[in-house]
Protein backbone atom coordinates (compact mmCIF):
# COMPACT_ATOMS: atom_id res chain seq x y z
CA UNK A 1 0.00 0.00 0.00
CA UNK A 2 1.87 3.06 -0.87
CA UNK A 3 1.76 6.73 0.97
CA UNK A 4 -0.54 9.31 -0.54
CA UNK A 5 1.54 11.25 1.20
CA UNK A 6 -1.44 13.09 3.01
CA UNK A 7 -1.46 14.43 6.32
CA UNK A 8 -4.32 13.00 8.93
CA UNK A 9 -5.56 14.39 12.03
CA UNK A 10 -3.68 11.91 14.78
CA UNK A 11 -0.29 11.91 12.77
CA UNK A 12 0.18 15.18 14.66
CA UNK A 13 1.05 14.24 18.70
CA UNK A 14 -0.30 17.78 19.51
CA UNK A 15 -3.76 16.94 18.10
CA UNK A 16 -3.30 13.28 20.09
CA UNK A 17 -2.79 15.41 23.10
CA UNK A 18 -5.22 17.66 22.42
CA UNK A 19 -7.86 15.45 21.96
CA UNK A 20 -7.23 13.65 24.83
CA UNK A 21 -7.02 16.54 27.34
CA UNK A 22 -10.63 17.43 25.59
CA UNK A 23 -11.66 13.82 27.06
CA UNK A 24 -10.28 14.67 30.37
CA UNK A 25 -12.36 17.89 30.19
CA UNK A 26 -15.26 16.08 29.51
CA UNK A 27 -15.59 13.67 31.81
CA UNK A 28 -14.97 16.42 34.12
CA UNK A 29 -17.50 18.24 33.24
CA UNK A 30 -19.35 14.93 33.45
CA UNK A 31 -18.57 14.06 37.11
CA UNK A 32 -18.97 18.00 37.93
CA UNK A 33 -23.03 17.03 36.04
CA UNK A 34 -23.45 14.31 38.77
CA UNK A 35 -23.11 16.73 41.39
CA UNK A 36 -25.64 19.31 39.99
CA UNK A 37 -28.13 16.77 38.07
CA UNK A 38 -27.70 13.85 40.15
CA UNK A 39 -31.05 11.94 39.87
CA UNK A 40 -31.68 8.32 41.32
CA UNK A 41 -32.91 6.55 38.26
CA UNK A 42 -34.59 3.43 39.84
CA UNK A 43 -38.19 3.72 40.35
CA UNK A 44 -38.27 1.49 43.42
CA UNK A 45 -36.26 3.16 46.03
CA UNK A 46 -33.29 1.15 47.73
CA UNK A 47 -32.57 -1.51 45.14
CA UNK A 48 -29.42 -0.47 45.04
CA UNK A 49 -27.52 1.59 47.73
CA UNK A 50 -24.69 2.48 45.64
CA UNK A 51 -27.10 4.48 43.08
CA UNK A 52 -27.51 7.42 45.28
CA UNK A 53 -23.26 8.19 45.48
CA UNK A 54 -21.80 10.47 43.70
CA UNK A 55 -19.93 9.72 40.90
CA UNK A 56 -21.33 5.65 40.87
CA UNK A 57 -21.87 5.46 37.17
CA UNK A 58 -18.62 7.25 36.05
CA UNK A 59 -16.71 4.68 37.97
CA UNK A 60 -19.35 1.95 37.26
CA UNK A 61 -18.56 2.22 34.15
CA UNK A 62 -14.63 2.40 34.66
CA UNK A 63 -14.25 -0.96 36.39
CA UNK A 64 -17.12 -2.56 34.08
CA UNK A 65 -14.26 -1.44 30.79
CA UNK A 66 -11.38 -2.22 32.79
CA UNK A 67 -12.84 -5.50 33.33
CA UNK A 68 -13.99 -6.20 29.69
CA UNK A 69 -10.40 -5.12 28.57
CA UNK A 70 -8.89 -7.78 31.37
CA UNK A 71 -11.36 -10.41 30.11
CA UNK A 72 -10.14 -9.88 26.29
CA UNK A 73 -7.24 -10.36 27.18
CA UNK A 74 -7.70 -13.69 28.54
CA UNK A 75 -9.73 -14.95 26.09
CA UNK A 76 -7.07 -13.89 23.23
CA UNK A 77 -4.81 -16.72 24.65
CA UNK A 78 -7.73 -18.94 23.96
CA UNK A 79 -8.88 -17.90 20.71
CA UNK A 80 -6.15 -16.51 18.75
CA UNK A 81 -4.23 -18.42 16.02
CA UNK A 82 -1.07 -18.64 14.87
CA UNK A 83 0.65 -16.30 12.60
CA UNK A 84 0.57 -18.83 9.34
CA UNK A 85 -2.69 -20.08 10.12
CA UNK A 86 -4.32 -19.30 6.44
CA UNK A 87 -1.17 -20.30 4.44
CA UNK A 88 -1.45 -23.91 5.66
Amino acid sequence: MESSGKRHLFDDARNVKRIIRLLFVCCALLLAADFVLHRHPSFQEGVLRAEVWYGFYPVYGFVACVLLVLAARQMRKLLMRGEDYYER
